[in-house]
C-alpha cells in the first residue's frame, strides 16, 4: 500500500470512530421558556456559537446581520441563529418553536426555543410535551414573573423532572451575588409549591458568554456548574408519557360550522378515549370525549 493510499485508510477509519463516539452519546431534548425578552434566543444561539455547530456562511450572515441591530459594543445578535421567521425578526420575538439541534462532548441536544409571550402560551406546552429538560429563563432585572410561573407550572405539570433555572442579564446587575441569591429564593419558594424538587439555579449573562460554555471570572463568587455542564451532566428522568395522567394541550380550536367545534393538538400524556370524561384546567369544567 502506498503513502497515499495509506493515509486516506487512517483518515476513513478515524472519521469512523467519530461516527461511532457520536451514535453512542445520549440524546437530550430540552425547552427554554420564560417570560418575554428574558434571552432565550440569545441563551441557544450563543450555544450554537460556543459549540462551534455554525457554519462558516451562517457566521458571516449573522455579522452581517448584526450591525443593523440593537447589539451593544458591536457584538454579535445571536438570536439571529434561531428566530427565523420575518416577523420574529422584525418584532424582536419569538413566535412559533424553533428546533436545533448541537452537540458537545458528552451528549447530543435537541433545543426547542419557545414563545415567551402569553398570546403564544400554547406553543411552549407543544414544545414541552417532548422534552427531557427545561431551562427556565429570567432576567435578573426583573425577577420572578407570571409568565416564569406559568412556564414553570406548564413544564412540571407535562411531567418534565429537571428545572435549570438560569438568571440572565447578570451583566446588567453588575454581576451581583446578592441579587442571584434573592431571585434563588423566589424562585425555589415558588417551586416547593408546585412540588418542583430538582431545581438547578446558574447565574449567566447569554450576550457576553459568561457561565454557559465557559466559567465566568466575573462572577467568581459562583461554584456550581455551567449551563453547559449541567446539561451535559443533568440526570434526566424518564416516564412513560402512556403513564401519566391524560394531558392534551389545545392548540387550536376548529369550528368551520355552527353547530360544530374542534380541539385540535397533540396527546402530550396518558391515553384518550371515545366516551372519556375529560377536565378543563384551570376552570375545572368537565366534557365528554
Amino acid at each position: 500500500m502506498n503513502t497515499q493510499a495509506a493515509r486516506a485508510l487512517q483518515a476513513d477509519q478515524a472519521a469512523h470512530r467519530i461516527l461511532e463516539a457520536e451514535a453512542r452519546k445520549d440524546l437530550i431534548r430540552f425547552i427554554t421558556c420564560g417570560s418575554v425578552d428574558d434571552g432565550k434566543s440569545t441563551l441557544i444561539g450563543r450555544l450554537l456559537y460556543d459549540s462551534q455547530m455554525i457554519y462558516e456562511d451562517q457566521l458571516a450572515a449573522l455579522v452581517t446581520e448584526s450591525q443593523n441591530r440593537p447589539v451593544t459594543d458591536g457584538g454579535l445578535d445571536f438570536s439571529l441563529l434561531v428566530d427565523g421567521l420575518q416577523a420574529e425578526r422584525e418584532q424582536g420575538i419569538t413566535i412559533d418553536v424553533a428546533y436545533r439541534f448541537f452537540s458537545s462532548g458528552g451528549r447530543k441536544f435537541i433545543v426547542a426555543d419557545t414563545p415567551g409571550h402569553e398570546q403564544y402560551t400554547r406553543n411552549m406546552a407543544t414544545g414541552a410535551s417532548s422534552a427531557d429538560l427545561a431551562v427556565i429563563l429570567m432576567d435578573a432585572r426583573k425577577g420572578v414573573l407570571t409568565q416564569t410561573r406559568r412556564h414553570a407550572f406548564i413544564a412540571t405539570l407535562l411531567g418534565i423532572r429537571s428545572l435549570a433555572v438560569v438568571i440572565n442579564k447578570m451583566d446588567l446587575v453588575d454581576y451581583d451575588q446578592a441579587r442571584f441569591d434573592a431571585l434563588s429564593a423566589d424562585f425555589r419558594a415558588f417551586a416547593d409549591r408546585i412540588g418542583a424538587s430538582n431545581v438547578t439555579l446558574i447565574p449567566i449573562s447569554a450576550l457576553k458568554g459568561e457561565n454557559v460554555a465557559r466559567r465566568s471570572e466575573a462572577m467568581g463568587w459562583y461554584t456550581g456548574p455551567t449551563l453547559l455542564e449541567h446539561l451535559e451532566t443533568a440526570p434526566v428522568e424518564r416516564v412513560a408519557a402512556r403513564t401519566l395522567p391524560m394531558r392534551f394541550p389545545v392548540q387550536w380550536v376548529n369550528r368551520p360550522f355552527d353547530d360544530f367545534r374542534g380541539f385540535a393538538g397533540t396527546l402530550a400524556s396518558g391515553q384518550m378515549n371515545p366516551g372519556d370524561t375529560v377536565r378543563v384546567m384551570r376552570s375545572g369544567q368537565q366534557a365528554t370525549v
